[in-house]
């Protein structure tokens, strides 16, 4: 079992942020969370997170898969077909289909990593256990949350971070939903788990600028030690019908780039802290901005057309 340390971080959107070190986190099975931990939740909460929980084990897993498999992932793809362009996906397939592989990228946008998703799942055979951590609110506090979990992510979203919850002491949850990422990013096979080491969306209308990275990322993979794939994802929005209708219509080309699996070794033979896990962060994003200079030389001019 992973012995973790008394260093808490917890997750804004798809990525982690810090908070100061809890002496009092005791290690516990990554499986379940504990009475204490359970019981900062509201009603709602509890049942939103207990029945996401259970989808996200066994044959449940499974049995979602095999939908995200077969129907989810067609659905994006009907809705892209025409404008999706994809390079190095070899990379992935590289990987060890035997351990736990995180997939980190750029984010622009509600559904870079849901067409990420379609692309491994319809272009590659290896197995795959996708998993989105997430912020809670919305996604777990509400039945509304859990039917968009449920029809957008096949209850991938998880796990969930309460690091925004008004309630400051929500965030006492976080310490199960650190655990069990460390987890699902150390141990069993099939395991995909998607991050956005920007930590949230960037807005800026230049698609090859970058968010500062946040450091939380850096302590998961200093911890877990998955393989990390980086990726750069370009000519998604997030005007839903607007990015179908322009299937047809002659929209955005989409790009995804998909690097080559990143060596972290020297990180790893550095000491645990806060600036070590930023320097993981950068380390990724630079990964990344490689891939979006590759994608400048490629697409740049043909967008110019398009706006």
């Amino acid at each position: 079992m992973v012995k973790y340390q008394l260093f808490v971080e917890v997750m804004t959107e798809h990525n982690l942020t810090t908070m100061p070190p809890d002496k009092s986190l005791v290690v516990s099975p990554p499986e379940e969370p504990t009475k204490a931990e359970l019981s900062v939740l509201d009603t709602a909460e509890r049942f939103g997170f207990g029945l996401t929980h259970r989808m996200n084990k066994g044959a449940w897993k499974k049995f979602w898969t095999f939908f995200q498999r077969h129907i989810g992932s067609l659905w994006i793809y009907l809705a892209t077909y025409n404008l999706m362009n994809v390079r190095g996906l070899e990379n992935f397939n590289s990987a060890d289909a035997e351990k736990p592989l995180m997939l980190v990228s750029n984010h622009r946008s509600f559904f870079d990593m849901y067409t990420v998703s379609s692309v491994i799942f319809r272009r590659t055979s290896r197995p795959i256990k996708l998993y989105f951590p997430v912020r809670a609110k919305f996604f777990y506090d509400s039945p509304l949350g859990w039917f968009v979990n449920l029809v957008m992510g096949w209850w991938a979203m998880y796990p969930p971070f309460f690091r925004e919850a008004k309630q400051a002491n929500k965030r006492d949850f976080d310490k199960f939903s650190l655990r069990k990422l460390i987890e699902l990013s150390s141990e069993k096979k099939g395991n995909v788990i998607g991050f956005h080491p920007e930590g949230k969306r960037n807005l800026n209308d230049d698609p090859y600028s970058f968010l500062p990275a946040q450091p939380g990322i850096g302590k998961v993979i200093y911890e877990a030690k998955p393989q990390v794939v980086p990726v750069f994802i370009a000519g998604l929005n997030n005007d839903l019908p607007k990015q179908i209708l322009g299937n047809w219509s002659g929209g955005e080309k989409v790009r995804i780039w998909f690097g080559k699996p990143v060596d972290l070794t020297k990180f790893y033979e550095q000491r645990d802290s806060v600036r070590t896990h930023k320097s993981i962060a950068d380390h990724l994003m630079e990964k990344i901005a490689v891939l979006a200079e590759m994608d400048r030389e490629e697409f740049a001019h043909e967008q110019e057309g398009i706006k």
